[in-house]
């Protein structure tokens, strides 16, 4: 669960501010209830990072390596789908021989599998889910296992309610508010195809900016320096590319070489651009990789460097500083996108060397 090993699926967070000199406390408050206490419906509430049934929320158990370390956990009780249609089936069944009918009328079955739940729920053994969530001391960024609009609605109620700051989730809108002091919101369509017109294309910064950094990887050699030192960048399948509109929609590619095939170039061509892939991340002989959903800036299956310490406390501590080092990296090309998309006249001569780009690439089946 977490932070602690393996790849990390993430978003992050803006602090607004730094969090209450008690915070440790108001998370305890707002602990998770005991398991003993959950019934038809749902529990929910904070647990140490250590595990989900861990609801003894101190200094020592809150904090690990330094950062804070915490989950919110959800607990309920669920029928399992293939149980719940076998009964539901059961039960249809015994009251058509019953009442010797051919068939149940919509609000028979509706009510039959009502009652089914309610019979089979209390049996059912809990079914528990954690959002984890890390931020070091003083950090104005928090990183939660929040992927979804859903994960992340709970997760910014939750945390408002138990320390009164409210999160806001590091997106391609509000990491140009953050770091450059400008506002994306406004910034026309653009349209990286000389046969779709800028108002028929799909809006968004992120995907820009995705499609931008695949260009700028395969044409500007990927390379960025920094003050953490010098990174270079590139691309890997599997691609997603959306377009809103008539026809399809989204196109994704797995398979063979989806960087040069022929799907791809027509995506282009077509006016998609794309709005998932996975990035490469090299700094000397570090390398991190990571699918990146570009619209809300979420990151999943992240590989961090691999690296030497033994003991569980330096290894998380490294750990986050890789991270920290990632998504910094990250962003800082999206520092570099963003003063050329802002730029007219060097966004017009990028949009057009990013159309020859597209058309001029080398396509294999």
């Amino acid at each position: 669960m977490g932070f602690e090993s393996g790849s990390i699926g993430f978003r992050a967070f803006y602090l607004p501010q730094s969090l209450p000199e008690d915070h440790v406390t108001r998370f305890a408050k707002q602990a998770a209830p005991p398991l003993e206490s959950l019934g038809r419906e749902s529990i929910s509430g904070w647990v140490t990072g250590r595990h989900l049934l861990d609801r003894h929320i101190t200094e020592t158990t809150a904090y690990h390596a330094g950062y804070l370390r915490l989950a919110l956990m959800k607990a309920e009780r669920k029928v399992p789908a293939p149980l719940l249609r076998a009964e539901c089936m059961m039960a249809e069944l015994a009251e058509l021989e019953a009442a010797g009918g051919e068939y149940l009328r919509r609000e028979e079955r509706a009510r039959i599998r009502k009652e089914v739940t309610e019979r089979l729920l209390p049996d059912m053994p809990p079914h528990l889910m954690g959002i984890p969530i890390v931020c070091g001391r003083g950090d104005d960024k928090l990183y939660a296992g929040a992927l979804s609009d859903k994960q992340v609605d709970a997760l910014t109620h939750l945390f408002r309610a138990a320390v009164g700051i409210t999160l806001a989730p590091v997106t391609p809108e509000t990491a140009a508010l953050h770091r450059k002091r400008t506002s994306v919101a406004d910034v026309a369509p653009t349209s990286f195809s000389r046969d779709c017109p800028k108002d028929e294309v799909m809006h968004s910064i992120g995907m820009d900016f995705l499609t931008w950094l695949w260009f700028f990887s395969e044409t500007r050699g990927g390379g960025l320096k920094t003050g953490r030192g010098e990174f270079h960048i590139a691309l890997e399948g599997p691609l997603t590319f959306v377009m809103e509109g008539a026809g399809a929609h989204e196109a994704r590619l797995r398979n063979g070489l989806p960087l040069i095939s022929n799907e791809a170039k027509t995506a282009l061509a077509s006016g998609k651009k794309l709005s998932r892939a996975r990035i490469i991340l090299v700094r000397d002989d570090q390398e991190w990789s990571a699918e990146l959903d570009a619209h809300a800036f979420v990151f999943r299956g992240v590989k961090l460097p691999k690296g030497g310490q033994v003991d569980a406390v330096s290894r998380f501590q490294d750990r986050m500083l890789w991270l920290d080092m990632f998504l910094e990296a990250v962003l800082s090309y999206y520092d570099l996108f963003i003063d050329e998309r802002l730029d007219p006249k060097r966004w017009q001569a990028t949009v057009n060397e990013i159309c020859r780009w597209s058309e001029a690439r080398t396509s294999r089946r």
